[in-house]
């Protein structure tokens, strides 16, 4: 998987911002079972995302990222954002937190493969960085997971 830094970038800005935008559903759907302790996570996991995105964005200033379309994205759907079957309201704030996990888990793992596979040296340092990123927000949510009955 290689990648332009531009194109790169630019898929890390739009898969930050759909995680940012499931973990708002997360937290809402949350709260809205009276599990405020869950909810908070997944509002500190958007701020997470949200901060992520940021910075991305701002060390993209001055490289002009592609505006790019869904059918132009390497992947069948951003590796944050998880099978759309297994988000629904009636989740527990245990199976929540598995479907939060996984897909930092994918997210990882995309970052990862785009390290080992780039060429581009400037590309390989930030996918690194990213991983190493999603990998503390995975072990984060595997703590959870170990405090939350199934």
């Amino acid at each position: 998987m290689s990648f332009t830094l531009p194109e790169f970038l630019a898929h890390a800005v739009a898969m930050e911002g759909e995680a940012a935008e499931r973990y708002v559903e997360l937290a809402d759907m949350m709260e809205a079972h009276a599990n405020q302790a869950v909810a908070g996570v997944f509002r500190e996991m958007h701020r997470f995302s949200t901060l992520h995105r940021d910075s991305i964005v701002e060390r993209s200033a001055g490289i002009e990222l592609p505006a790019l379309r869904s059918w132009q994205y390497r992947w069948t759907q951003p590796p944050e954002m998880g099978d759309e079957d297994a988000f629904d309201y009636t989740l527990t704030p245990h199976q929540a937190l598995l479907y939060a996990r996984e897909n930092e888990i994918r997210a990882m793992q995309f970052y990862g493969a785009v390290a080992e596979q780039t060429e581009d040296a400037e590309v390989q340092r930030l996918a690194a960085e990213f991983a190493a990123e999603e990998h503390e927000h995975a072990s984060a949510l595997a703590d959870w997971l170990d405090r939350t009955p199934p």
